[in-house]
C-alpha cells in the first residue's frame, strides 16, 4: 500500500544507469509484480481544478462532502503497510488529526482522531475477502498504477522515457499517452521499482498545462515484511467505538461503513448495462465516461451545490437537458431527468456519451 509526503516522492538528481528494457517486458513485469510485505510513507498531490463550493465547510450536513472533497484534493502524507495474504494498513497524516484504516485478517478498524469516533469490522471465518476491500486504494501506487494499466489500448502511446531515483531506489519511467483527443489526460508516468517491479510513483500530467493533476508515490519505502503486530489497533481512551458485522459472504463496497470519511469505490459495471445504484459505463479506455441514476438533481435548487450549478453552463442535445460542469481534468453533465455523467473526457464527449446512454 502507499501513502505520500509534503515535498514529493524524493528524485536524485542523476539518473541511475539500469540494463535496456522494452516497454512490453517491463508492462508484463508491473502487471505481474508481487511481493510479500513493504511499509513506507507516501505523498499525494491532487490538483484537478475541481470548482470552489462557497459556503461547504460551514453549510449543514455538508461536512461529509467537504471531507471527501478533501481527501482527492491538495496534499495529504500516509504511512502504509502491507504484509500478504490478508494484512494492510494507511494511516491519513493531516493537520494533527489522524484518520486511520487497517486489517490484521481478522478484523478491520476505521478511525479518525478528529471525531474520537472508531468503527470495528469482524471478518467472517475463513474470509476470501482482501485487505484492500476495506481500505481506501487512492494511497496505494500499485492498485492506482494497475487501474491506469487497464485503460491501455490501441490508442495508447507507451514508451520506456528513461530512469530516475524514487525513495532512494533505481527505477524505471514508463510513459503512457492517450492517442485520442477526447480525453482531458495528457500523459501518465510511472516509476517502476528495477528490482521487485513494483510502482513507486505515478504522476498524471493534465492535456492542458504545465502542472502534475495528481502525483502520488513513495517518500520512504522497505520490502521487508512488517510484523503482525503493525495491523493491529487499540482504540484510545475515550473515543466512541462502533461494532460492525460483514457479512459472510464477500463485501461489497457498499457494505464497507463509510465513517470516518472513507469515500467508497465505486466499481462501474459492464459497458452499455444499466443496474439501479451502480454507475453504468459509455464508452471503452480513456474516452469511458460513468453514468449515474437517480440523483435526483431536481432538488439542487437551494445550497452550496446549488450555487455551483446556477452558474454552471446550461445545455442541451437528444439526451435532455442540464448543467455542465468542468475543470482542467473533470467534467460532469447533471440532467434535468436525474442522471449524472462524468468522464476524465472533455465536454463534447461527454454529452456525445449521454446522446447513447441508455434512459
Amino acid at each position: 500500500m502507499a501513502g505520500v509526503g509534503a515535498l514529493g516522492p524524493v528524485v536524485a538528481d542523476a539518473s541511475p544507469k539500469l540494463p535496456t528494457i522494452t516497454a512490453q517486458d517491463l508492462l508484463a513485469k508491473v502487471q505481474t509484480a508481487k511481493v510479500d510485505g513493504l511499509s513506507g510513507t507516501v505523498h499525494s498531490s491532487t490538483d484537478l481544478g475541481l470548482p470552489a463550493i462557497p459556503g461547504m465547510d460551514g453549510a449543514d450536513g455538508m461536512q461529509g462532502a467537504s471531507q471527501v472533497l478533501a481527501l482527492i484534493n491538495g496534499d495529504h502524507t500516509a504511512r502504509v503497510a502491507f504484509a500478504s495474504p490478508d494484512k494492510a494498513k494507511v494511516s491519513i497524516l493531516d493537520a494533527q488529526a489522524e484518520r486511520l484504516w487497517t486489517s490484521d485478517g481478522t478484523s478491520a478498524w476505521a478511525y479518525d482522531s478528529s471525531k474520537r469516533e472508531a468503527t470495528k469490522l469482524t471478518l467472517p471465518a475463513h474470509s476470501k475477502a482482501k485487505p484492500e476491500k476495506t481500505l481506501p486504494q487512492s494511497y496505494d501506487p500499485q492498485a492506482v498504477a494497475k487501474q491506469i494499466l487497464t485503460a491501455i489500448d490501441p490508442t495508447t502511446k507507451v514508451q520506456v522515457s528513461g530512469t530516475e531515483k524514487v525513495a532512494g531506489r533505481d527505477a524505471y519511467k514508463l510513459r503512457l499517452v492517450p492517442k485520442t483527443d477526447k480525453s482531458t489526460v495528457g500523459s501518465v508516468t510511472l516509476a517502476i521499482d528495477s528490482k521487485t517491479w513494483v510502482p513507486l510513483d505515478v504522476t498524471v500530467m493534465p492535456r492542458t498545462g504545465n502542472d502534475p493533476a495528481v502525483e502520488l508515490g513513495f517518500t520512504s519505502v522497505s520490502f521487508d515484511v512488517p510484523s503482525a503486530s503493525s495491523f493491529t489497533f487499540t482504540p484510545p481512551k475515550g473515543v466512541k467505538v462502533t461494532d460492525e458485522k460483514v457479512p459472510s459472504k464477500a463485501e461489497r463496497p457498499h457494505s464497507i461503513p463509510q465513517r470516518p470519511g472513507n469515500p467508497s469505490l465505486i466499481k462501474p459495471t459492464k459497458p452499455g448495462t444499466a443496474n439501479a445504484g451502480k454507475p453504468t459505463v459509455i464508452g471503452t479506455g480513456w474516452d469511458s465516461v460513468a453514468m449515474i441514476r437517480g440523483a435526483q438533481t431536481g432538488g439542487l435548487t437551494g445550497g452550496p451545490l446549488g450555487q455551483l450549478l446556477a452558474k454552471a453552463p446550461s445545455v442541451q442535445g437528444s439526451w435532455g437537458t442540464g448543467k455542465i460542469v468542468t475543470s482542467k481534468m473533470i467534467s460532469a453533465l447533471i440532467t434535468d431527468d436525474g442522471r449524472v455523467f462524468v468522464g476524465l473526457v472533455t465536454p463534447d464527449t461527454l454529452q456525445a456519451a449521454a446522446a447513447k446512454a441508455p434512459r
